[in-house]
This record gives C-alpha cells, sequence and structure tokens, in this order.
C-alpha cells in the first residue's frame, strides 16, 4: 500500500514556520531527554525486577503495559506510520508487523542474551522516527525516484525496537526463575499498552482529519516527527561516546 505524500513538498511550506516548528521540536525533546531515555524503565520499576524472583505475570503485564504507554520513541513511531493510513485493516497489518518485529527481538534478546549497545539501538530507532517521517514527506520518491517497502521498513524497525527494550532489561538482571512466563507477560503487557496508545492516537486523528487543519498542517507535523527523531539520535550518539 502507498502512503500519499501531501502535495507541494518543501517548497510549499513558509521557510520561517518549518524553523520555528523545528526549534520546538529540539526544546520539547531536549526536555524529554533530560528526564527520561529512551527504554528507561523507572527506578522503583528496576529495583522490582531486580528483586523479584518466580513467575509474576500480573506485574509484568502491568510494566509491559507502563512501558509502552510512556514509550514516547514508539508512541513517535506509531503516529508516523498510520499517519496517512484511513482504513482499519491497512492500520492493523502495519501495527502486527511491528509487533511481531518488537517481540520477536525483545523475547529472544533477553532470552539469548544479546549484549548489544543500548545507544546505538536507541539511535536506529530515532532513525527509524526519522525515516517515518520522510517517508510521509514523500522524500524518497522526489530525491531518490522510489518508494521503499513500507511494511518491510515496519517490520524491520519493529526487530530493532524490540531489541532496544531487551538491552534494557538485560541490564537489570531479571531472574531466570520464571523467565519465560515474565517476558510472555510483559510482551503481552506491551501488546495491551500498544492498544491503548494506538487507540487514543486513532481517536485524535480521526477528528483531525475532519477539519481544514488536517491538510494545512500535516506537513508541519511530519516535520516536528522528524526532527524528533534526529534529536534523539544525536541525544543516543552523544552518550555512546561521552559514556
Amino acid at each position: 500500500m502507498n502512503l500519499l505524500p501531501l502535495e507541494g513538498g518543501w517548497r510549499g511550506y513558509p521557510p520561517a514556520r518549518l524553523a520555528l516548528h523545528m526549534i520546538i521540536a529540539i526544546v520539547v525533546l531536549c526536555l524529554l531527554a533530560g528526564t527520561a531515555a529512551a527504554h528507561a524503565v523507572a527506578a522503583g520499576d528496576k529495583g522490582y525486577i531486580q528483586e523479584i524472583t518466580g513467575v509474576n505475570l500480573i506485574p509484568f503485564v502491568y510494566l509491559g503495559a507502563k512501558h509502552m504507554v510512556t514509550g514516547y520513541d514508539h508512541l513517535l513511531f506509531l503516529f508516523g506510520v498510520i499517519f496517512f493510513l484511513y482504513r482499519l485493516k491497512h492500520i492493523g497489518i502495519y501495527v502486527s508487523l511491528f509487533a511481531i518485529g518488537h517481540s520477536t527481538t525483545m523475547l529472544l534478546g533477553v532470552y539469548y542474551g544479546w549484549n548489544v549497545s543500548a545507544y546505538l539501538i536507541d539511535a536506529i530507532i530515532g532513525l527509524s522516527v526519522v525515516y517515518k517521517a520522510l517517508d510521509n514527506l514523500g522524500a524518497f520518491q522526489r530525491w531518490f525516484g522510489f518508494q521503499p517497502n513500507t511494511k518491510l521498513a515496519t517490520l524491520i524497525f519493529g526487530f530493532f525496537h524490540g531489541l532496544g527494550l531487551a538491552t534494557k532489561i538485560l541490564e537489570y538482571e531479571i531472574a531466570q526463575d520464571g523467565l519465560v512466563p515474565n517476558l510472555l507477560a510483559f510482551n503481552v503487557g506491551v501488546e495491551i499498552g500498544q492498544l491503548i496508545a494506538l487507540t487514543i492516537i486513532l481517536i485524535g486523528m480521526s477528528f483531525w482529519r475532519k477539519t481544514p487543519s488536517f491538510l494545512r498542517h500535516a506537513y508541519a507535523a511530519n516535520v516536528l516527527m522528524m526532527t524528533a527523531g534526529f534529536v534523539l539520535i544525536g541525544y543516543q550518539l552523544t552518550g555512546y561516546f561521552v559514556a
């Protein structure tokens, strides 16, 4: 399925307003970066994960749901994925591909102890946000004359989103006793959280699309999303080289 970009492209967007939106996005993301890193787990949750042993299904469902609902990098990517999707069938396909990718690498990454730099993985997750914004803006068609396979890209970036979470869970040395049931419960929670977040986004999008402002500001929204992705990349790469 092709995601149809807005007509006019960058030339139809006032440079002053574009610069203003980019500055706003940078400020917002810097504030977010100062309080939380992508895929971070709250201090209280970290202590809980480290202390408990055995099967704890309900708590891990809650932790998974909480992670997804508060994971701004996930939400930015999902927002971009569904931005130009109007039919529930198409939304279901793309969200399912993202869920498959996310679940696969999260489960396998923790179970097999894949040791990957969280900074580099989170930088790639920031890149996924940039990619989706550029795709929505029609940049690939305009610059290179081709349209990337959006379904395949959603699946591949889903793998990285799941691996990003796996690297964080591994840092907290989750107990091996009850590991598999707890991971499955956590993944169920992630999917529940994703449905909650997606429902809220879709309700907001449905109202926005009915207003004339959608066509006027859709370009700005994707520019903001792209800027946010670049800020995430810069923040994570800075952490990688400074740490």
